[in-house]
């Protein structure tokens, strides 16, 4: 099998788990010369992103067309060589991602292995799945219902709430409120299911803040706090990490394998969130896990996006002993529900392994064509 022809193809739209606002993906359809078609996606987020990782992903077609995707170790080596001049991470590892991702699809489907069968079996028999959900409503007591009505729908093991996020609910900047929340939350829910609070990129907390705020919802048995700091503060998370109890998540804003063992060795994070499509696809996501277990940190696998970024997260969670959860969307969407005429999903609250080739998702173009840019 020889690849004949990538397409890069920008798509926007309406996303009802982000206050139905419009998010831009860039997707990759890689066709080799039998007609086998494998596919990618880059979670590109902006439309100045998007059109910028599609022009990448242009660039770099040379090095894989004409290439047997069973080479996408040597091709994923030959991406980074030659990106080295215009981005360490960033849109070119966004870029990397979608065509890497399109090439471990194409390379399960040439051999008719499954991506879990490709990365080396599984490593669980069941993995739970956790609601990953923006808090979005004024009202926080119909916002715990609706949440709670979400984790008994899908059966999840827990939900993971985002702070800061579109809509009116407005968490994140006043202690009361978050707390009364995160309260209302558990009292919806009961004492089964986890919580976890990711603070969103538009709210910034002090040290002083996060300690305060953090062992306040620690009476409510929260399971971590993602990003109360952001990005990159290791100093202050060393501070946070010796003033609660609660584990502290980050590293959704590493884009290679480099930062995220960077931030695992600062030991100040217990769960490092990676995306597949984000940084440097499926050979990036195994060298960031590889860091997080020889670090001794958990990895979670961000898949808040489309059926391809979720189908890859899936089968990288099940490979990987120190992935422990599988996040999923609680609200239907065009980019899980409409693109995959079978997008993966839990079944009793619990996600089994996945078993068709490559990604094992079969996906309609005509839904890209309906939202392309």
């Amino acid at each position: 099998m020889r690849i004949t022809r990538i397409e890069a193809i920008p798509v926007a739209y309406p996303e009802p788990n982000d206050n139905d606002a419009t998010r831009h993906l860039l997707f990759v359809r890689m066709t080799a010369d039998d007609g086998t078609t494998g596919w990618g996606e880059a979670v590109t987020m902006w439309p100045e992103a998007t059109l910028a990782c599609a022009a990448i992903v242009e660039g770099l077609a040379g090095l894989v067309v004409g290439r047997d995707p069973l080479e996408h170790a040597a091709i994923h080596s030959e991406f980074k060589q030659h990106t080295w001049w215009y981005g360490v991470g960033g849109i070119a590892a966004f870029a990397i991602s979608a065509l890497d991702i399109a090439l471990w699809d194409l390379a399960g489907r040439a051999t008719g292995q499954s991506l879990l069968d490709l990365l080396g079996g599984p490593a669980h028999s069941t993995l739970p799945a956790l609601v990953s959900c923006h808090a979005t409503l004024a009202d926080l007591d119909e916002m715990a219902r609706t949440m709670a009505g979400w984790v008994r729908e899908h059966a999840a093991a827990g939900i993971k709430v985002g702070f800061g996020k579109r809509g009116d609910a407005r968490l994140g900047v006043d202690h009361d409120r978050d707390v009364a929340f995160v309260a209302a939350l558990r009292r919806e829910l009961g004492p089964g299911p986890s919580i976890m609070v990711d603070i969103g990129a538009s709210i910034h907390w002090d040290v002083a803040t996060a300690i305060r705020r953090t062992r306040a919802f620690e009476e409510f048995g929260i399971a971590w706090i993602e990003e109360p700091l952001g990005a990159d503060d290791p100093a202050g998370y060393a501070q946070l990490r010796s003033g609660v109890t609660t584990k502290i998540a980050y590293g959704e804003r590493e884009w290679t394998p480099r930062g995220v063992q960077r931030i695992v060795e600062t030991g100040t994070v217990d769960v490092v969130g990676v995306d597949p499509g984000r940084c440097e696809g499926i050979t990036g996501w195994r060298a960031a896990a590889a860091h997080t277990r020889a670090g001794g940190r958990e990895i979670n696998a961000h898949a808040w996006s489309s059926a391809i970024v979720t189908a890859a997260s899936l089968a990288l969670s099940f490979a990987t002993p120190n992935c422990h959860q599988v996040e999923i969307k609680p609200l239907a969407n065009p980019m899980q529900h409409e693109l995959s005429s079978g997008p993966p999903l839990p079944r009793a609250g619990v996600f089994a392994q996945p078993q068709a080739p490559g990604l094992g998702v079969e996906i309609r173009p005509g839904v890209l064509d309906r939202y392309r840019l």
